[in-house]
């Protein structure tokens, strides 16, 4: 099932796992959307630099530290997606406690194992 999925913190540098998520997500036919600090693509994805509601998301995957994510609190909350997985590194309880009492789904999981073990 084509989950759209918001990947947050991408990259063009190929030893970034946020490039290698866009990979995985596209080469599993996931709809992609792409937000980084800096324009560029991957796979066929532009990647948007300012904060775009994107219709649909079901899924945003978090590669930005803790230090970095209160500013998107709110904008990932206004995309009401169904779950946001929070990679390694990433993990923020002050935020999965947000989204849980909004009724979204916050798992610790790592992107690319989940695909890769079809869990996704």
């Amino acid at each position: 099932m084509n989950k759209t999925t918001l990947v947050i913190g991408a990259s063009t540098n190929c030893e970034r796992y946020s490039f290698k998520a866009i990979k995985a997500l596209t080469n599993n036919g996931h709809n992609v959307y792409a937000l980084g600090l800096k324009n560029g693509a991957v796979n066929g994805i532009t990647f948007d630099t300012e904060k775009i509601q994107y219709p649909d998301v079901d899924t945003v995957t978090l590669y930005i530290g803790v230090q970095n994510q209160a500013s998107y609190y709110d904008y990932i909350e206004s995309l009401n997606p169904k779950r946001v997985i929070f990679n390694p590194g990433t993990e923020n309880d002050e935020f999965e406690d947000r989204l849980i009492k909004k009724g979204i789904q916050a798992v610790e999981e790592c992107t690319l194992v989940l695909l890769a073990t079809s869990q996704y």
